[in-house]
């Protein structure tokens, strides 16, 4: 895939490995944290953060002198640019550090966030130069990023790499999310503003050039885009259930989604309660070729207990449906390390 997005949040496994359990044989839960360090894959901000490989990464970097992005890719102050400098220092002389390790060092207190509270300002930091590229995460140990110092290949030497690297950027987020009508393929090339800040100027550029280079075709008066090459009349139907993170791929385009199927979906886990109409971490269920529910999975006692509802207010009736989704809970089951049984 080149890039697989990550969310914290376990209902009941976190979004990376909710996404993969689809795309990789034998998946369990937790597999990409425990291979990690042998498969050649880096944490780090595509469109949004996640998984990248280290060829996609190479694409993006260097971008030493650009902030994070939710504080808008602004270059970097000078006395942060003083402050990271002892820190990579530090860094570089123990090979890998923990945060905590970093802060009893410097002591640097604490900082108003991108978010407007407060949070350490080591940790505000430490994800700055990660993003930046100067650091490169390691592993986790309970979740928390270990960093070691990381040192990228030189930029594009002239006008036309750069467009190379940003048209083989867009063309990357293509071939996860196609197909994507017109208006989506525009929100993906500005995503790469967070990709690539070093090159926003040359976005819209890069959008005419995607335009011309892409697979394309008009459908009831919506214009589609694909990667060139395939084929997106070639498919099988199967009778099979198959149940999505939010954030998964088939599902991540809200615009694609009600196209497709005909009714909004919504991410609701930091909705008020009284106002979800959903649940908390409702995973789309996909029978067939339509999205035709969501279900609320969750495990109590070592059980996986499913929350099914259904945009038609009943499930189909072919008998061939409902082995479907107990087959695809079963394998959620399996998935997770649970004992057999679904409730």
């Amino acid at each position: 895939m080149g890039f697989v997005q990550a969310d914290p949040i376990r209902a009941p496994a976190r979004a990376q490995d909710l996404i993969l359990r689809h795309r990789v044989k034998s998946y369990r839960a937790g597999d990409l944290e425990r291979q990690y360090a042998k498969l050649g894959v880096h944490e780090d901000f595509f469109i949004n953060y996640g998984f990248v490989t280290s060829e996609l990464q190479a694409l993006m970097h260097p971008r030493v002198k650009s902030r994070v992005p939710a504080e808008g890719c602004l270059p970097v102050p000078g006395r942060r640019k003083k402050r990271a400098e002892l820190l990579l220092e530090f860094v570089r002389e123990r090979g890998i550090v923990h945060p905590q390790q970093v802060d009893k060092h410097f002591a640097h207190g604490r900082v108003t966030n991108y978010w407007g509270g407060k949070s350490n300002a080591t940790t505000h930091l430490l994800d700055a130069m990660h993003y930046q590229g100067l650091l490169r995460v390691v592993r986790r140990e309970g979740g928390i990023r270990l960093y070691s110092v990381h040192q990228h290949g030189a930029g594009p030497v002239d006008k036309a790499e750069r467009q190379m690297r940003l048209d083989a950027l867009i063309d990357a987020a293509i071939h996860v999310y196609a197909p994507v009508p017109e208006v989506n393929l525009r929100y993906l090339v500005r995503r790469m503003r967070y990709a690539a800040p070093q090159w926003e100027r040359e976005l819209t550029a890069a959008l005419k050039r995607s335009q011309a280079r892409l697979a394309h075709a008009e459908v009831e008066g919506v214009i589609w885009y694909w990667p060139d090459g395939e084929d997106p009349v070639r498919s099988e139907t199967q009778d099979a259930v198959r149940l999505l993170a939010p954030f998964d791929p088939v599902v991540w385009d809200r615009e694609r989604f009600e196209l497709f199927w005909g009714w909004e979906y919504r991410f609701e886990a930091y909705t008020p309660l009284a106002k979800r109409v959903r649940g908390y971490y409702a995973m789309p269920l996909l029978w067939r070729e339509r999205v035709i529910g969501w279900a609320n999975l969750a495990v109590t006692d070592g059980q996986l207990k499913a929350d099914v509802g259904y945009v038609d207010s009943s499930p189909p009736r072919e008998a061939v449906y409902a082995r479907g989704l107990e087959e695809e809970l079963e394998r959620m089951r399996e998935f997770l390390g649970l004992d057999s049984g679904v409730r």
